[in-house]
Protein backbone atom coordinates (compact mmCIF):
# COMPACT_ATOMS: atom_id res chain seq x y z
CA UNK A 1 0.00 0.00 0.00
CA UNK A 2 1.24 3.37 -0.70
CA UNK A 3 1.59 5.82 2.13
CA UNK A 4 0.21 9.16 1.46
CA UNK A 5 3.06 12.30 1.97
CA UNK A 6 2.75 13.89 4.63
CA UNK A 7 1.32 17.27 4.56
CA UNK A 8 4.20 20.15 3.96
CA UNK A 9 4.42 22.55 6.27
CA UNK A 10 3.97 26.27 5.76
CA UNK A 11 7.30 28.92 6.51
CA UNK A 12 7.02 30.82 9.67
CA UNK A 13 7.88 34.21 9.00
CA UNK A 14 7.70 37.40 11.43
CA UNK A 15 7.12 41.41 10.80
CA UNK A 16 7.85 43.82 13.01
CA UNK A 17 5.12 47.26 13.30
CA UNK A 18 4.57 50.06 16.33
CA UNK A 19 7.09 47.85 19.03
CA UNK A 20 5.08 44.70 18.38
CA UNK A 21 6.54 41.59 16.48
CA UNK A 22 4.39 39.18 14.79
CA UNK A 23 4.12 35.51 13.83
CA UNK A 24 3.02 34.28 10.23
CA UNK A 25 2.66 31.46 8.20
CA UNK A 26 3.33 32.23 4.68
CA UNK A 27 0.45 35.12 4.89
CA UNK A 28 -0.77 38.45 6.15
CA UNK A 29 -3.00 36.72 8.94
CA UNK A 30 -1.24 37.01 12.28
CA UNK A 31 -0.60 33.52 14.34
CA UNK A 32 0.39 35.64 17.78
CA UNK A 33 2.26 38.65 18.86
CA UNK A 34 4.89 39.75 21.26
CA UNK A 35 5.54 43.66 22.76
CA UNK A 36 9.28 43.86 22.05
CA UNK A 37 10.03 45.66 25.58
CA UNK A 38 7.67 43.53 27.39
CA UNK A 39 8.16 39.90 26.32
CA UNK A 40 5.81 38.48 28.70
CA UNK A 41 3.07 40.78 28.35
CA UNK A 42 -0.26 38.92 26.83
CA UNK A 43 -0.56 41.38 24.22
CA UNK A 44 -3.73 39.81 22.20
CA UNK A 45 -7.32 40.48 23.77
CA UNK A 46 -7.97 36.86 22.55
CA UNK A 47 -4.98 35.62 23.89
CA UNK A 48 -5.81 37.18 27.35
CA UNK A 49 -9.11 35.64 27.29
CA UNK A 50 -7.77 32.57 26.40
CA UNK A 51 -6.70 32.71 30.14
CA UNK A 52 -9.95 33.11 31.69
CA UNK A 53 -10.27 29.48 32.54
CA UNK A 54 -8.75 30.92 35.76
CA UNK A 55 -12.18 32.23 36.42
CA UNK A 56 -13.00 28.28 37.19
CA UNK A 57 -10.20 27.04 39.15
CA UNK A 58 -10.82 27.32 42.73
CA UNK A 59 -8.06 29.88 43.93
CA UNK A 60 -6.65 27.37 45.85
CA UNK A 61 -5.85 25.19 43.28
CA UNK A 62 -4.04 27.62 41.28
CA UNK A 63 -0.59 26.32 42.24
CA UNK A 64 -0.99 22.86 41.18
CA UNK A 65 -2.51 23.38 38.06
CA UNK A 66 -1.31 21.54 35.26
CA UNK A 67 -0.90 23.90 31.90
CA UNK A 68 -1.42 21.89 28.60
CA UNK A 69 -1.50 23.98 25.11
CA UNK A 70 -2.24 22.54 21.59
CA UNK A 71 -1.00 25.21 19.54
CA UNK A 72 2.04 27.16 20.36
CA UNK A 73 1.14 30.13 18.17
CA UNK A 74 3.89 33.26 19.23
CA UNK A 75 4.16 31.39 23.05
CA UNK A 76 2.29 34.06 24.77
CA UNK A 77 0.10 31.37 26.69
CA UNK A 78 3.20 29.22 27.44
CA UNK A 79 5.72 32.21 28.26
CA UNK A 80 2.70 33.38 30.88
CA UNK A 81 1.71 30.09 32.54
CA UNK A 82 5.67 29.25 32.71
CA UNK A 83 7.28 32.32 33.43
CA UNK A 84 4.46 34.64 35.31
CA UNK A 85 2.40 32.05 36.81
CA UNK A 86 5.30 29.74 37.34
CA UNK A 87 2.91 26.32 36.72
CA UNK A 88 3.98 23.40 35.37
CA UNK A 89 3.14 23.91 31.48
CA UNK A 90 3.11 21.26 28.61
CA UNK A 91 2.86 22.78 24.36
CA UNK A 92 2.37 20.61 21.64
CA UNK A 93 3.10 22.17 18.32
CA UNK A 94 3.79 20.42 15.09
CA UNK A 95 5.33 22.64 12.97
CA UNK A 96 9.11 22.92 13.94
CA UNK A 97 9.83 26.44 12.48
CA UNK A 98 7.37 28.05 14.68
CA UNK A 99 9.46 26.35 17.78
CA UNK A 100 12.37 27.58 16.51
CA UNK A 101 11.15 31.25 15.50
CA UNK A 102 9.56 31.46 18.79
CA UNK A 103 12.80 30.51 20.62
CA UNK A 104 14.85 32.98 18.46
CA UNK A 105 12.29 35.94 18.04
CA UNK A 106 9.75 35.40 20.92
CA UNK A 107 11.32 34.67 24.13
CA UNK A 108 9.99 30.84 24.11
CA UNK A 109 12.48 29.27 26.83
CA UNK A 110 14.48 26.66 27.14
CA UNK A 111 13.07 23.43 28.54
CA UNK A 112 13.43 23.26 32.08
CA UNK A 113 11.57 21.53 35.12
CA UNK A 114 8.45 23.48 34.62
CA UNK A 115 8.32 23.40 30.96
CA UNK A 116 8.15 20.82 28.11
CA UNK A 117 7.30 21.85 24.28
CA UNK A 118 6.78 18.72 22.41
CA UNK A 119 6.60 18.44 18.36
CA UNK A 120 4.26 16.29 17.14
CA UNK A 121 0.40 16.18 16.23
CA UNK A 122 -2.03 17.75 18.94
CA UNK A 123 -4.85 14.98 17.97
CA UNK A 124 -2.15 12.41 18.31
CA UNK A 125 -1.31 13.40 21.69
CA UNK A 126 -4.48 13.82 23.22
CA UNK A 127 -5.65 10.47 22.13
CA UNK A 128 -2.80 8.67 23.72
CA UNK A 129 -3.98 6.60 27.13
CA UNK A 130 -1.03 8.18 29.15
CA UNK A 131 -2.48 11.38 28.58
CA UNK A 132 -5.44 10.41 30.57
CA UNK A 133 -6.63 13.25 33.12
CA UNK A 134 -2.54 14.50 33.03
CA UNK A 135 -3.86 19.04 32.99
CA UNK A 136 -5.98 20.96 34.77
CA UNK A 137 -6.09 23.76 32.51
CA UNK A 138 -5.85 23.04 28.33
CA UNK A 139 -5.80 25.69 26.20
CA UNK A 140 -6.55 24.89 22.31
CA UNK A 141 -5.53 27.19 19.35
CA UNK A 142 -5.45 25.31 16.35
CA UNK A 143 -5.00 27.14 12.78
CA UNK A 144 -3.50 26.88 9.67
CA UNK A 145 -2.17 29.46 7.75
CA UNK A 146 -4.93 30.10 5.82
CA UNK A 147 -6.74 30.52 9.26
CA UNK A 148 -9.98 29.62 7.66
CA UNK A 149 -11.13 27.36 10.38
CA UNK A 150 -9.79 25.20 13.41
CA UNK A 151 -7.95 22.46 12.37
CA UNK A 152 -9.21 20.01 14.76
CA UNK A 153 -13.13 20.49 15.75
CA UNK A 154 -14.93 17.70 15.79
CA UNK A 155 -16.61 15.62 19.04
CA UNK A 156 -14.25 13.20 18.70
CA UNK A 157 -11.14 15.84 19.38
CA UNK A 158 -12.95 17.73 21.87
CA UNK A 159 -14.41 14.00 24.02
CA UNK A 160 -10.15 13.45 23.59
CA UNK A 161 -9.33 16.81 25.28
CA UNK A 162 -12.04 16.02 27.81
CA UNK A 163 -10.55 12.87 28.93
CA UNK A 164 -6.77 14.51 29.27
CA UNK A 165 -8.48 16.83 32.12
CA UNK A 166 -8.56 16.17 35.20
CA UNK A 167 -11.78 16.72 37.59
CA UNK A 168 -12.06 20.05 38.35
CA UNK A 169 -9.82 21.05 35.14
CA UNK A 170 -11.17 23.73 32.33
CA UNK A 171 -10.50 23.62 28.68
CA UNK A 172 -10.49 26.97 26.52
CA UNK A 173 -10.77 27.53 22.63
CA UNK A 174 -10.13 29.91 20.11
CA UNK A 175 -13.30 29.80 17.76
CA UNK A 176 -12.13 32.02 14.38
CA UNK A 177 -11.97 32.14 10.96
CA UNK A 178 -13.98 32.89 7.60
CA UNK A 179 -15.33 29.34 7.30
CA UNK A 180 -16.23 28.17 11.10
CA UNK A 181 -19.49 28.36 12.34
CA UNK A 182 -19.34 29.14 16.02
CA UNK A 183 -22.93 27.59 16.94
CA UNK A 184 -22.05 23.64 15.42
CA UNK A 185 -18.34 24.00 17.40
CA UNK A 186 -19.76 25.16 20.51
CA UNK A 187 -22.53 22.67 20.22
CA UNK A 188 -19.53 19.78 19.38
CA UNK A 189 -17.60 20.53 22.72
CA UNK A 190 -20.97 20.68 25.13
CA UNK A 191 -21.40 17.56 23.43
CA UNK A 192 -18.09 16.48 24.54
CA UNK A 193 -18.30 17.98 28.03
CA UNK A 194 -22.12 17.83 28.71
CA UNK A 195 -24.71 20.68 28.60
CA UNK A 196 -24.23 23.63 31.70
CA UNK A 197 -20.69 22.47 31.21
CA UNK A 198 -19.90 25.46 28.58
CA UNK A 199 -19.70 29.18 28.49
CA UNK A 200 -18.27 31.52 26.16
CA UNK A 201 -17.00 35.17 26.30
CA UNK A 202 -18.72 37.64 23.39
CA UNK A 203 -16.20 38.07 20.45
CA UNK A 204 -13.37 40.28 20.15
CA UNK A 205 -13.53 43.46 17.60
CA UNK A 206 -11.33 40.87 15.62
CA UNK A 207 -13.97 38.04 15.56
CA UNK A 208 -12.20 35.63 18.33
CA UNK A 209 -14.89 34.13 20.12
CA UNK A 210 -13.16 32.31 23.37
CA UNK A 211 -15.13 29.03 24.62
CA UNK A 212 -14.64 27.63 28.48
CA UNK A 213 -15.73 23.79 29.09
CA UNK A 214 -14.97 22.39 32.03
CA UNK A 215 -15.29 18.59 33.94
CA UNK A 216 -17.01 17.42 36.48
CA UNK A 217 -18.20 20.49 38.72
CA UNK A 218 -21.01 23.37 37.76
CA UNK A 219 -20.63 26.89 37.10
CA UNK A 220 -19.54 28.72 40.13
CA UNK A 221 -22.24 31.72 41.20
CA UNK A 222 -21.28 35.28 39.62
CA UNK A 223 -20.51 36.49 43.05
CA UNK A 224 -17.86 33.77 43.07
CA UNK A 225 -16.77 34.58 39.97
CA UNK A 226 -16.26 38.11 40.60
CA UNK A 227 -14.70 37.84 43.73
CA UNK A 228 -11.73 35.67 41.44
CA UNK A 229 -11.80 38.21 39.16
CA UNK A 230 -10.58 41.14 41.77
CA UNK A 231 -7.75 38.43 42.63
CA UNK A 232 -6.90 37.76 39.45
CA UNK A 233 -6.57 41.57 38.23
CA UNK A 234 -5.04 42.50 41.58
CA UNK A 235 -1.96 40.00 41.63
CA UNK A 236 -1.70 39.22 37.80
CA UNK A 237 -3.18 42.64 35.84
CA UNK A 238 -5.31 40.57 33.84
CA UNK A 239 -8.74 42.23 32.77
CA UNK A 240 -10.65 39.57 35.02
CA UNK A 241 -13.50 41.51 35.58
CA UNK A 242 -14.53 42.35 32.05
CA UNK A 243 -14.17 38.46 31.72
CA UNK A 244 -17.02 37.94 33.79
CA UNK A 245 -19.17 41.01 32.44
CA UNK A 246 -18.23 38.81 29.13
CA UNK A 247 -19.13 35.60 30.15
CA UNK A 248 -22.46 33.77 29.58
CA UNK A 249 -23.37 30.16 29.63
CA UNK A 250 -23.55 28.40 26.06
CA UNK A 251 -26.88 25.70 25.17
CA UNK A 252 -27.20 24.20 21.99
CA UNK A 253 -29.87 25.99 19.16
CA UNK A 254 -31.07 21.76 19.56
CA UNK A 255 -32.10 22.56 23.27
CA UNK A 256 -32.89 25.94 23.10
CA UNK A 257 -35.93 24.41 20.62
CA UNK A 258 -36.65 22.55 22.98
CA UNK A 259 -37.65 24.79 26.07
Amino acid sequence: MKRSKAPTLPDATISEEGGLRYLHLETPWIQGAMRIRQPQKLELDYIQRMMAWMLLRDPADLPDTRCLQLGLGAAAITKYCHSVLRLPTKVVEINPQVIGVCRNWFHLPEDDDRLEVILGDAEKYVNQDDHIASADALCVDLYDHEAASPVLDDEDFYRACWRVLDDGGVMSVNLFGRDASFERSAARISAAFGEGRVAMLKPTTEGNTIVLAWKDFDMPEREVLAQRAETLQTRWSLPARKWVKLLSTFTPAASRKKT
